[in-house]
């Protein structure tokens, strides 16, 4: 089998003391992010929300005077230097903008696009008058920004555009012909991030919306998020200067990839935001709705529904505010932007970690809100109706879950050593209560499926897709359950809940590990003798005693409904 290599910065994957500092409780925001969070409160309730209904008839006026409301309170520039009109307050503060953002239906789709991947590239990767030029638009919201790389015939595999530019060395422009297609805030956008094919490989350019050649197919009809402009962007003979290149030639899919991460955990964070929206819809239903003349939340079945969103939620906020704080860590100690790009890389298994966890959290939420509604829930007259059809495009944008999770499995491959000293370290420590000794039997498994993954070559690896969805899986719960109890640990006056909410997670953590552990075991081995041996492993776990989770879920959900939603 061969070796693999350490991770390049010499960290753990997976959350832990060393790198915690004061990033890992999303309760303890500063005077500026809680003013912040107020703020936006304020601006879904008062001015998006009254709109959401023109947004969904494509009224782009209304939704490019939102950018410019939105602009004007500072809510566009929190990933923008000051040099260039922003406020650079950290992947954190960003975060916590995206998540508030989150209540907003499908602007916070045309958002959270504009001021991700609509923004992040110049900021990364722009040259200083393509900073100076852009930037301050883009944060003010006079102008809106859109990113365009999927095509008709590349979707996952977005790093094989057929959309071609070629340079022509006579009038010195560079020539672009192609189709880039479900492009969000296609018709309301100013500028868009382009990737096309050259000579020399995938290269990133700046199209403004007025160049010759440049138009927009009509919108699309979707099954949700139907408030966000989606439609295909044209290019036919575009011309533009070679100012107007983006980064390296033929380094165009560092560009998509690096900002492709930063987006997914953008994206987590909004989804936290509409599962804890769709969970307050849900409990205020719940207390309305009378059955068998009582209101259903006092329904047992119903009460463990609520419980498992709220655990859900903890789950992705815990592991988006963490993995932020190590991206504020990194952009602090690293002055040089083109160190802070260069790492960036380090944490793709940690961006697409987020994205999963929390796309397919908001799914389960709100399907089980929906639920709880009963037939009214398939009703349109119901917001949960709404929530649920936009929430389904989370798994598939910003990379489907699929490719996401061949991202954290090979990534993880590629960078640890089968015996890196890490992981045998975290999983020798032993600790008293049962939700420590979980995450450390977590850690025992991963050591033991190490053991029964087949050659790590990259060709037997494209034919082990199931085996490396199991791992990811595996790695995405050992991520969020160690978040998860580094948070606990450090919540103020070790409260009842949040302890109970962290004791489920890493109990039913372990139990999907398990269950992940013993099929890559079961598929990989074909030696019945070596099958037993590490089965025979799994049994020898010295793992606490399984406790009553319906006691716990019945008590968390009692604090759910007293407090009309999400309640740590």
């Amino acid at each position: 089998m061969e070796k693999i290599k350490s991770l390049s910065d010499n960290r753990s994957i997976f959350p832990n003391e060393v790198s915690l500092r004061d990033t890992i409780n999303p309760a303890e925001l500063n005077e500026e992010e809680s003013l912040i969070a107020k703020t936006i409160e304020k601006f879904v309730l008062k001015q998006v929300t009254p709109q959401l209904d023109a947004l969904e008839t494509h009224d782009y006026h209304t939704a490019r005077q939102l950018f410019s409301d939105a602009g004007e309170l500072g809510l566009l520039g929190a990933d923008v230097p000051e040099a260039y009109g922003g406020l650079a307050m950290g992947k954190k503060t960003a975060g916590v903008i995206a998540e508030k953002m989150g209540f907003s239906g499908s602007f916070s789709v045309a958002f959270n696009i504009h001021t991700g991947v609509g923004v992040l590239p110049y900021v990364y990767f722009g040259t200083e008058q393509q900073k100076q030029t852009y930037l301050p638009k883009l944060a003010t919201g006079e102008w809106i920004g859109a990113y365009a790389l999927t095509e008709p015939n590349a979707g996952s595999d977005a790093l094989a555009p057929n959309t071609t530019a070629v340079w022509d060395s006579d009038s010195k422009e560079w020539v672009l012909n192609g189709e880039k297609q479900w492009i969000t805030n296609a018709h309301i956008a100013n500028v868009y991030v382009v990737f096309a094919k050259t000579s020399k490989g995938m290269t990133a350019f700046i199209v403004e919306r007025t160049v010759a050649g440049v138009s927009v197919g009509p919108e699309e009809k979707k099954l949700g998020i139907n408030g966000s402009s989606t439609a295909t962007l044209i290019l036919q003979d575009v011309r533009i200067s070679e100012e107007s290149r983006l980064g390296n030639i033929g380094k165009g899919h560092h560009i998509a990839l690096n900002i492709l991460n930063l987006a997914r955990l953008k994206l987590a964070f909004a989804n936290i935001g509409t599962s804890k929206q769709a969970l307050s819809i849900a409990v205020n239903y719940g207390k309305e709705r009378k059955q068998f003349q009582q209101a259903i939340v006092n329904f047992t079945m119903t009460q463990e529904k609520l419980a498992n969103m709220a655990i859900a939620i903890y789950g992705a906020e815990s592991t988006a505010y963490y993995t932020a704080g190590l991206l504020d860590q990194m952009d602090a100690l690293l002055e040089n932007e083109g160190d802070v790009v260069k790492n960036l890389t380090n944490y793709a298994i940690d961006c697409a970690v987020n994205k999963v966890n929390a796309s397919e959290a908001l799914d389960a939420i709100v399907d089980e809100a929906l639920q709880i509604h009963g037939g009214y829930g398939y009703m349109q007259e119901y917001e949960i109706e709404r929530l649920y059809r936009d929430a389904r495009i989370n798994r598939i944008f910003e990379g489907t879950n699929e490719i996401n999770r061949l991202t954290i499995a090979k990534s993880f491959l590629k960078l640890y050593e089968q015996d890196a000293a890490i992981i045998e370290e975290e999983a020798k420590q032993t600790q008293l209560e049962s939700s420590s000794s979980f995450v450390r039997f977590s850690m025992r498994l991963l050591q033991i499926v190490l053991k029964a993954l087949p050659d790590t070559n990259k060709q037997m690896l494209a034919k082990e897709q199931e085996c490396l969805r199991l791992l990811a899986d595996i790695v995405k719960e050992i991520y969020v359950i160690k978040a998860a109890l580094l948070r606990q640990r450090r919540a103020a006056d070790n409260q009842r809940i949040e302890q109970l909410v962290t004791e489920v997670l890493c109990e039913e953590g372990y139990r999907k590990i398990e269950s992940a552990t013993i099929s890559i075991i079961s598929s990989t081995i074909t030696d019945n003798v070596e099958k037993q041996a590490l089965l025979d492993e799994i049994k020898a776990l010295t793992i606490p005693l399984y406790t009553n989770l319906f006691s716990k879920k019945r008590e968390i959900a009692t604090e759910v409904i007293k407090s009309d939603g999400y309640c740590i």
